[in-house]
C-alpha cells in the first residue's frame, strides 16, 4: 500500500528560520543594508551621473576634499575661492572627509578622475548607514525582542528625512552625526557597563568632532548616564567609564580634528570652549564616582553640584556664547538670511507636505516607546526603554525648534514604532477574523511606520498639501477659503517656475558655458556660490555660512538696495561677473521683499551702465554681465 506524505513540519522550520534571525543577525542586518545601498544608487543612478550635489553642503564638503588632496593643510579649512582673497572659514573638520578622500584615492586610478569622484560621492554616504543599521539592530534585540530587528529595519527604510541623510551623493557630515547618535542610543541600553561607558563617550565625542548639531542630544546622554548613578549605584562602573574615556576623547577629537580657525574661542565647534566644557563636565561625573555616597539623595546632590561648576566654568570663562545663537551671527543676518533658510525654521510653519511625511513616524514612535516604558515600568526593561523613550521624546519636540532635527526624529522613534507594529502584529495574528489576520499586520505596519499617513497626503490635492497650519486654522474657523488651483489667462495650470529654476541652475550643462570662461570673481547668490567653485575654475563672493556673515550681508544688500549701491559692493569685492539665476528661491526673496531693489530692477530688464550683459545659449536658465565700470 502507497504511503501517505507526511504533514509537513511547520512549526519546525518557523522554529529554524527564528533561530536564524536571532543567531545570524549581524549577517542579516548586513545584507539588508547591501540591499538599500544597492537600491538607493540604482535609484539616484542619474543623478550620479550628472553629479548632482544638489545641496550647497555637500558641494562644500567636496570642495574641501578636493581641496585637501590638492594640498591644502590638513588643519586649514578655509575655503580660498568664496570672498577671495580673505576665504570664507568653514567650521567643519576633516573627520568626515576622511571616507571619502580615501574612496577618491582608490577610484581615481581605476575610474580616472571623473567617474572616480562620481562613484566616491555616491559610495561614502552609505557606509554611516551601516553603522546606523548595526546599532538600531543591537538596541531592537535588546528592548522590544530578538527577532524583531528586520522590522526595525524595515521602518527606519520607511523614514524619509533619515534615509535622505544617507543617500548617495549626501557627503555632508549628518549621516555619520546620525550613525554616532545611535551608537550613543545603543551605548545607553548596552548591559555590559564598561562597553557601554566607552560607546556613549566614544559617539559622542566624534558627533562634537564632527558639528555642534548634536550638542542637545550629547548633553542629554551625558545627564542620562548621571542619573542613572543617581538612582542606582551600580551603575558607577557606567559612569566612571563614561567620564573618563569623554574627557579623553573630546580632547584627542579636538587636537586631531579642530581647525586653525576652531583653536579660537568660537561658540559654534569643538573649540577651547566645548574642550573645556565638555571635558570638565566628564572629569567631573569620574571623579564623583569615586564619592562614598550610599543614599540616591547625595548622589543626585553630587550630579548636580557636578553640573553646576561645569555650567559655572562655561557662563564664567566663554560670557560670549551664554545667553546667544551659537553661530554668533549679528540680528540683520539673521533677519534677511538665516531666518529664510528653511531647515532652520519650527516645523509647523512648513506646509503639509512637509509637515505629515516628517511628523508621522515621530509621532508614532514617540507613543509607542511611552507605551514600552508604561507597560514596563518597575523592571529593567523598562529601565531601558527610559533613555530610549527620553530621546524619541526630545528630538521630536525639538522639531518645533527646527525641522533639521526631523531625520534624528525619526530614526529615535523607531524603536518605539517597531514595538507597536510587533504588538499589531502579535494580536492580528491570533485573531478569529481571517481578515484581520490579513489585513492587520499590514496596517500595523503602515501605521507605526509612518506610511500610512504618506499615502493619504498623496492623495491631497497639491494645493491642500501646500497649506500651512496657520492657513488650515484659517479655513476651519472660516476666516479664509479653499485654495483654488492657479491658472493663466487660457485656464492652465501655471507653471512652477522656482522649481524649474531650482533644479536646472546647478546642473552641469547649465554651467558649461560659464566655465570656459577664464577664470574670474562671480557675484552670484548666496546658494550659488557652492555650486559654482565646485563645477567651474571660477571664485565666488559668497556662500551660506554663518561665519561669514558680512560678505552675506554684502550680497543681500546688493540685490535689495540701489544699483548703486550694488555698484560699490561688486566693485568692493573686485567681482569681475554679475551672475544670476532668475525665479531661483533665493531670487523670489529679493523680488518680494525688496521690489523697488537692485535685483528687482535686473528682473524687469534694467541694466546699468557699468555692466554689459554676456551672450549664453538660448536655453539657459542663466543671466550674465560683466563688470565694466
Amino acid at each position: 500500500m502507497t504511503e501517505l506524505p507526511a504533514p509537513s513540519d511547520t512549526h519546525g522550520f518557523e522554529a529554524k528560520v527564528g533561530r536564524f534571525v536571532d543567531t545570524r543577525w549581524r549577517l542579516i542586518t548586513t545584507l539588508v543594508w547591501a540591499a538599500a545601498a544597492i537600491t538607493l544608487i540604482v535609484q539616484m543612478w542619474h543623478a550620479i551621473h550628472w553629479f548632482s550635489l544638489s545641496d550647497t553642503d555637500d558641494n562644500m564638503r567636496f570642495d574641501q576634499v578636493r581641496d585637501w588632496l590638492g594640498g591644502q593643510g590638513w588643519y586649514d579649512l578655509r575655503q580660498h575661492r568664496l570672498n577671495p582673497p580673505i576665504g570664507f572659514s568653514i567650521h567643519w573638520s576633516r573627520l568626515v572627509d576622511l571616507p571619502l578622500a580615501a574612496l577618491i584615492l582608490i577610484l581615481k586610478p581605476v575610474l580616472g578622475t571623473q567617474l572616480g569622484y562620481r562613484w566616491a560621492c555616491a559610495i561614502a554616504p552609505v557606509l554611516p548607514m551601516l553603522l546606523a543599521f548595526w546599532m538600531m539592530a543591537m538596541v531592537v534585540r535588546r528592548l522590544v525582542s530578538a527577532k524583531s530587528y528586520p522590522l526595525a529595519l524595515a521602518i527606519l527604510l520607511c523614514g524619509g528625512d533619515a534615509l535622505s541623510m544617507w543617500s548617495p551623493l549626501r557627503i555632508d557630515h549628518h549621516g555619520w552625526q546620525l550613525a554616532f547618535l545611535m551608537m550613543t542610543i545603543a551605548g545607553l541600553t548596552e548591559p555590559h557597563m564598561r562597553r557601554s561607558g566607552v560607546m556613549i563617550a566614544i559617539s559622542s565625542a566624534l558627533s562634537l568632532a564632527i558639528g555642534l548639531e548634536m550638542l542637545p542630544y550629547v548633553a542629554f546622554a551625558g545627564a542620562a548616564v548621571a542619573l542613572h548613578w543617581a538612582w542606582d549605584r551600580a551603575e558607577t562602573m557606567r559612569m566612571r567609564t563614561y567620564g573618563a574615556t569623554m574627557a579623553v576623547a573630546t580632547g584627542l577629537s579636538f587636537l586631531v580634528f579642530a581647525s586653525n580657525d576652531n583653536w579660537h574661542a568660537v561658540c559654534d565647534a569643538l573649540s577651547p570652549v566645548w574642550l573645556t566644557t565638555v571635558g570638565g563636565a566628564a572629569l567631573l561625573l569620574a571623579a564623583i564616582s569615586f564619592a562614598p555616597a550610599e543614599s540616591r539623595w547625595m548622589r543626585l546632590a553630587l550630579v548636580i553640584g557636578a553640573g553646576a561648576i561645569a555650567g559655572g566654568l562655561y557662563v564664567g570663562l566663554f560670557p560670549q556664547c551664554f545667553g546667544h545663537r551659537l553661530e554668533g551671527i549679528p540680528p540683520e543676518a539673521d533677519r534677511l538670511w538665516l531666518s529664510h533658510v528653511s531647515e532652520a525654521r519650527p516645523v509647523y510653519l512648513h506646509p503639509l507636505s512637509t509637515i505629515i511625511p516628517m511628523a508621522a513616524l515621530p509621532i508614532a514612535g514617540t507613543i509607542g516607546s511611552i507605551v514600552a516604558v508604561w507597560r514596563r515600568r518597575g523592571t529593567r526593561a523598562g529601565a531601558d526603554w527610559l533613555p530610549v523613550t527620553l530621546f524619541a521624546t526630545l528630538a521630536t519636540g525639538l522639531m518645533l525648534w527646527q525641522i533639521r532635527t526631523g531625520p534624528s526624529a525619526q530614526m529615535l522613534a523607531v524603536p518605539g514604532a517597531t514595538y507597536v507594529a510587533r504588538w499589531g502584529f502579535t494580536r492580528l495574528r491570533d485573531s478569529d477574523s481571517m481578515l484581520a489576520r490579513v489585513i492587520g499586520p499590514v496596517a500595523a505596519f503602515l501605521i507605526a511606520s509612518g506610511l500610512l499617513a504618506s499615502l493619504a497626503l498623496d492623495r491631497v490635492p497639491q494645493r491642500y498639501a501646500d497649506l500651512k497650519l496657520a492657513n488650515v486654522w484659517a479655513i476651519a474657523t472660516g476666516r479664509q477659503g479653499l485654495p483654488q488651483p492657479p491658472k493663466t489667462a487660457k485656464g492652465k495650470p501655471k507653471p512652477d517656475l522656482t522649481k524649474r529654476a531650482n533644479r536646472l541652475c546647478p546642473t552641469i550643462p547649465a554651467l558649461a558655458p560659464i566655465a570656459r570662461l577664464p577664470a574670474a570673481t562671480f557675484f552670484t547668490f548666496i546658494d550659488s556660490g557652492p555650486r559654482l567653485i565646485t563645477l567651474t575654475h571660477h571664485s565666488a563672493v559668497g556662500g551660506p555660512y554663518h561665519r561669514n556673515a558680512q560678505a552675506i550681508l554684502d550680497i543681500e544688500h546688493a540685490f535689495r538696495g540701489t544699483p548703486d549701491q550694488a555698484h560699490a559692493i561688486i566693485d568692493a569685492h573686485h567681482a569681475q561677473y554679475l551672475l544670476v539665476c532668475p525665479h531661483m528661491s533665493e531670487a523670489t526673496i529679493y523680488q518680494s521683499e525688496a521690489p523697488a531693489g537692485f535685483y528687482a530692477k535686473l528682473e524687469s530688464g534694467y541694466t546699468p551702465a557699468w555692466l554689459v550683459a554676456q551672450p549664453l545659449p538660448k536655453d539657459s536658465p542663466y543671466q550674465l554681465w560683466k563688470v565694466v565700470g
